[in-house]
């Protein structure tokens, strides 16, 4: 059985039922129409690209024979960007055909972009289009800094502040994304092709550090409404990939984001301070975090008080980044409404990760939140909560990294609530099985972990399991916890651990169920 999870007037995407994380039980092949697809698909997520607008189709998938019909949306018009001049070669400047056929381009019609690399500065979207880029189109970020315009912190307007750029959680001046829209709405960016911020022919990664001005995102989504990724491949930015910020609606599907390992801060996906977020079918492989949800810093969370709210993260594949999933560290907004499942993580350092630390702000709220049916395999650490978390000019102060109870709870503090952990599988883990650390003013309330299995590789190394000070290096440990109020574990399992299974040190209740 599947299902239709997104259809525009060239593509759809849809979406196995089943309990599998990511990949499909079996191989099967899909007929669009009456006629079947040469390849077989193993995903449990796929996508039809090249469809015909306002047309029915009839589609068939795996061997129980369950169909699907639809009809691809209706379009007031095609604008290519060759017929402004784009030349595709990879060497003339194309940034004014491609802009000016989204200019050009009507309400609820698309913009082509045909097989061809398109070398451009920043391109700014509108409402009410579709962008598609074809299979073998790519999208090739200018390598001079200098054609990167400024977007200020903030501007004015009707008498308010208006964040206009921001940087881990603060207002900050920022180089314009590749990809920018601001207070637009009904967007969908569809397709085969690639965005390839060709940050790793620029200078951005070389000097991450000390800006004054931030590095550009890939893509930056400013307090924008109903947007749609779907099918499209993005990568090597020269900070972070998809950035949406204060906006709400927004679907990425079968969408992919690749990084080098070495890429600093090229998290792949961060929605901060969004709402009714859906990813779903996307893979990940990046230089620091896979998808982190965010909602700012203590500024931002104090001002504006806009929680991340509505997730919803399934069948998804995260390799090769510092955390899969992550929540924080800039969450001074809160989390709410987060669901997490059939998701497979791969060489990970951290699995599940959640990070804040003092100074993030009471309404840093996260509670409520549930993980599970997760597979993880080669993540050395596959589930964190750090509230030391060593970020910022203060990160090393004593104020961050003491372990005294003595410290007030105030204005600054944040909260963290009840997590479950839940039909987890973990193979060829290497630094422990948990780790988890509260603060100590204000310690975690509840932590339930229920049918999850930690096994170890036998030539594990040791490593850190979360970045805080004063903490050592692990090797095959089991679960770690200081300051929880209760952690309950129902039928944990360890394999190959060489230390202690459990390892407790300040927690109010220890239930085994």
């Amino acid at each position: 059985m599947f299902k239709l999870l997104f259809v525009s007037g060239v593509s759809a995407c849809f979406e196995l039922v089943n309990s599998e994380p990511y990949y499909s039980p079996e191989k099967y092949k899909v007929t669009v129409n009456g006629v079947e697809e040469d390849a077989e698909r193993d995903t449990n997520v796929f996508s039809l690209f090249n469809l015909k607008p306002d047309t029915e189709y009839t589609v068939t998938a795996g061997a129980d024979g369950c169909k699907v019909t639809f009809v691809t949306e209706k379009e007031t018009g095609v604008v290519s960007v060759k017929a402004f001049g784009a030349k595709g070669d990879g060497r003339t400047d194309d940034t004014p055909a491609v802009q000016g056929a989204i200019d050009a381009c009507p309400k609820g019609g698309r913009v082509e972009v045909p097989e061809g690399t398109y070398l451009i500065r920043p391109l700014t979207l509108k409402s009410d289009i579709t962008v598609e880029l074809k299979k073998g189109a790519t999208l090739l970020g200018d390598t001079v800094e200098e054609h990167y315009p400024v977007i200020p912190a903030r501007t004015v307007a009707d008498g308010k502040e208006e964040i206009t750029a921001s940087w881990e959680g603060d207002p900050y001046d920022c180089r314009q994304a590749l990809i920018y829209a601001y207070r637009q709405k009904n967007i969908r960016i569809v397709g085969e092709g690639f965005i390839n911020g060709n940050a790793d022919n620029s200078t951005w990664w070389a000097t991450p550090k000390g800006r004054k001005i931030a590095r550009p995102r890939l893509v930056f989504l400013n307090k924008c409404e109903n947007v749609t990724f779907h099918g499209v491949r993005t990568g090597n930015s020269a900070s972070w990939n998809l950035h949406p910020f204060f906006s709400k609606n927004l679907a990425f599907y079968d969408i992919g984001v690749k990084c080098p390992a070495n890429a600093p801060n090229t998290d792949g996906l961060d929605p901060e301070s969004c709402d009714n977020v859906r990813i779903i079918g996307c893979k990940f492989s990046v230089g620091d975090d896979c998808c982190a949800i965010k909602s700012g810093k203590l500024y931002m969370g104090k001002t504006y008080k806009t929680p991340a709210t509505r997730h919803t993260l399934r069948n998804n594949l995260f390799r090769d980044g510092h955390g899969a999933i992550v929540l924080g560290s800039e969450m001074s907004g809160g989390v709410k409404e987060l669901t997490v499942g059939q998701c497979l993580f791969m060489n990970t350092d951290r699995g599940l990760r959640i990070k804040s630390r003092r100074g993030r702000g009471k309404d840093g709220i996260i509670d409520g939140v549930c993980f599970e049916n997760i597979k993880m395999i080669g993540v050395k650490t596959p589930l964190v909560i750090n509230m030391y978390y060593f970020c910022d000019p203060d990160g090393r102060s004593e104020f961050v990294w003491a372990h005294d109870k003595n410290i007030p709870v105030d204005d600054g503090t944040p909260y963290m609530g009840k997590f479950t952990f839940k039909d987890i599988e973990c193979k060829d883990c290497e630094v422990m099985a948990a780790y988890f650390d509260g603060l100590a003013e204000l310690p975690i309330k509840e932590i339930r972990i229920e049918n999850v299995s930690f096994g170890f590789k036998n030539d594990a190394q040791p490593d850190l399991p979360a970045m805080a000070l004063r903490v050592e290096k692990h090797c095959r440990e089991g679960i770690y916890a200081d300051n929880v109020e209760k952690l309950i574990l129902k039928n944990v399992t360890f394999d190959n651990v060489s230390g202690e299974e459990i390892i407790l040190k300040d927690v109010g209740e220890l239930v085994k169920e």
